[in-house]
């Protein structure tokens, strides 16, 4: 007994600490997504029930946003994934100078996002930018890169996985690392050829460590707001306006943080939803 109470004791900061910064951050938004709080009124009274949810979904602004969200996280984490298994594959070979290659890898995943928002808006700069240079030089047109509403979308996403790969594929790397070379062996004895390899053996045993890059990765690009800030503001019209950023204007544009702590648990329950998807499929089936 006195040494579950001592267990107690000594957990007792740690305790405080997380129902401090995460507990009452989220009960707080919670109470407010029910009453009419804004900026302009902040009072909690009268309280609205599921009114801001309701309205949120009846909004065609914030259906689109649901829409872009999806697009640009299926487009990030599937491109992430696959570079960065790819590069993975690589640098587990016997590669000269693999220490070169590691410190190269790692500078995008160091840079903040800001930093790295900052960076490619002035590479890609329609007047100023060093690729439309290039391709003014090589005869053909220049191209708003983040002006288009057709390709924009696409354009911050590729430089989101720039970044991001980083962490892919070192996590996968690692995963590659631990691997038994029992299962390789006996394929290669077989007579199975590196392709098959690699699909039958290396992929399966990998699953594991790809769920948890899918689970990282999911939860990464559904809060992304940070390169929509800086890049795009959510535009050209709504072609970029993802979820974060969407609940951002609402709370600190629109002044209304009732709707937007209502949006945001919907953004919530969506990630939490497809990480229990993703934790479902892989490792109940692993």
């Amino acid at each position: 007994m006195s040494r579950r109470v001592s267990g107690w004791l000594f957990s007792l900061p740690a305790i405080a600490i997380l129902l401090a910064v995460v507990a009452f951050p989220l009960g707080y938004a919670l109470v407010v997504s029910f009453s009419s709080y804004s900026f302009l009124v902040p009072h909690f009274t009268p309280w609205v029930g599921l009114k801001h949810f309701a309205s949120g979904f009846a909004d065609p602004y914030f259906r689109n946003a649901i829409f872009i969200t999806a697009t640009y996280t299926a487009f990030t984490v599937a491109l992430s994934l696959l570079l960065g298994l790819a590069f993975a594959t690589l640098l587990h070979q016997p590669v000269p100078g693999r220490e070169v290659y590691y410190s190269v890898l790692s500078i995008p995943m160091l840079i903040s996002p800001v930093g790295v928002a900052l960076i490619w808006k002035m590479i890609l700069h329609p007047e100023l930018g060093v690729v439309n240079w290039l391709m003014v030089n090589a005869g053909l047109p220049r191209v708003d890169w983040l002006g288009g509403p057709r390709y924009a979308l696409f354009v911050v996403g590729a430089i989101d996985v720039w970044q991001q790969v980083s962490l892919v594929t070192l996590v996968l790397l690692a995963g590659l690392r631990s691997m038994p070379l029992e299962p390789l062996e006996a394929a290669t004895v077989d007579g199975a050829n590196a392709a098959q390899r690699f699909f039958l053996v290396t992929l399966p045993i990998l699953r594991p460590v790809i769920g948890v890059v899918l689970i990282l990765q999911t939860i990464i690009e559904l809060r992304t707001y940070d390169l929509i800030y800086v890049l795009t503001k959510g535009g050209p019209g709504a072609s970029t306006d993802l979820l974060a950023y969407f609940i951002y204007r609402t709370a600190f544009r629109g002044l209304d943080l009732a709707q937007a702590s209502a949006l945001a648990y919907v953004l919530l329950i969506m990630t939490m939803l497809l990480v229990v998807f993703y934790y479902r499929r892989v490792y109940r089936t692993a």
